[in-house]
């Protein structure tokens, strides 16, 4: 199975503008389809619920990893709404989000990338894999549509 989950996308914007709909906790809820409870902070937890259609209301949270302007942003989060950031087998049920960011012709390249999978239980492996894979679709296209 693979590891990784690799999308890269050209946006029609300046590198500064898709930085702050990545890292801005308001700008991002908006276009990932997530009320988000406060801003994204280095080594915290971020809460909120989800406002994607079909899951309306199911928690959400995630904990930043890396803030490195305008570079990358990162987190961990966790396969489903189940799982607590307490949790004691927390990294067998969380993986790694990465937003990469370069300057491009048209504005900014932007790389999103999810690692992990490996280290979930082996029964849940490929149905996060699958699932992300389409959600990480639809999501590089949100966030299209909201810089340009």
């Amino acid at each position: 199975m693979e590891d990784e989950i690799v999308r890269t996308i050209d946006l029609k914007a300046p590198v500064e503008k898709v930085w702050k709909a990545l890292t801005d906790h308001e700008e991002f809820g908006a276009w990932f389809r997530l009320s988000l409870h406060g801003p994204f902070r280095l080594g915290e937890l971020t809460f909120g619920e989800t406002r994607y259609p079909g899951h309306e209301g199911l928690p959400f949270w995630a904990k930043i990893v890396a803030i490195d302007e305008p570079r990358l942003f990162s987190f961990v989060w966790p396969i489903d709404e189940s799982i607590q950031p307490d949790d004691p087998d927390l990294d067998q049920k969380t993986t790694l989000v990465e937003f990469i960011l370069e300057p491009s012709t048209i504005g900014t390249k932007l790389t999103v990338r999810e690692r992990g999978f490996e280290n979930l239980p082996e029964d849940r492996q490929l149905q996060a894999f699958r699932d992300n894979q389409g959600g990480w679709d639809q999501q590089t296209s949100n966030i299209k549509r909201f810089v340009e």
